[in-house]
């Protein structure tokens, strides 16, 4: 039977997708495959899955990236931080700060706000323990602080930073039947457009023509008698 396999990573949530697809594509199962940002690519790449969820920038050799949505960067603190108390922060703002920068982060900087931690943790849960703990804070996508929640942090938006945009990719030689179903789904497509799945063949009955109603020839009336 065939299948269709889709990766995705930390923070993206396909649920809504892959219910779509279930409703288009019943005959053909999707199944999920929850995968490091830092292996995204390279999943799809060695055909280990069809199709990926990840985040940009990454390196894109070999791979088709059609973006789909762009996060808001937040930076998370613990909630009796200075910054708690703010709507929306600047890089300026986290000048005193440690703000640290896991081996994971995706934001793709040239240069991180604040202080440089004395090392980068290994992943960005490790980060979020880190801040907890109060030794600094962490930028990451608004959807990375909400996965990782915890009652004693929070985030705040930070403005004039990277943001993270999230892709859906597959490899750029081949493009199957399936693959464009989902893409037209997350492209939300409807079901009878041109690029969704074809609608099975009918065959049109015949249809009748009634024949033309002849006009009935004009009667002459006699001439009138004088």
């Amino acid at each position: 039977m065939t299948s269709f396999r889709l990766a995705y990573v930390p923070g993206v949530t396909p649920a809504k997708w892959v219910r779509i697809w279930g409703e288009r594509m019943p005959r053909v199962p999707l199944t999920l495959v929850a995968v490091a940002a830092a292996e995204a690519a390279d999943l799809v790449r060695s055909r280990d899955v069809d199709a990926v969820l990840l985040r940009l920038p990454t390196d894109r050799s070999g791979l088709h990236a059609i973006p789909l949505y762009t996060e808001t960067t937040v930076v998370v603190v613990p909630k009796d931080h200075l910054v708690a108390a703010a709507d929306e922060v600047s890089p300026g703002d986290l000048a005193d700060d440690v703000v640290l920068h896991p081996l994971d982060d995706t934001l793709g900087w040239e240069q991180p706000p604040g202080l440089p931690a004395i090392q980068r943790p290994a992943t960005t849960g490790d980060a979020i323990e880190l801040v907890a703990a109060g030794a600094g804070l962490l930028v990451v996508p608004q959807s990375l602080a909400r996965l990782h929640h915890r009652r004693d942090l929070t985030y705040r938006p930070l403005s004039d930073v990277p943001e993270s945009r999230v892709a859906l990719s597959w490899p750029e030689d081949e493009t199957t039947d399936e693959m464009e179903q989902f893409i037209g789904i997350v492209r939300g497509r409807t079901v009878n457009s041109t690029r969704g799945r074809p609608a099975p063949a009918q065959a049109k009955a015949p249809v009748k023509r009634k024949p033309a109603a002849k006009t009935p020839p004009r009667r002459r009336g006699n001439p009138r008698r004088r």
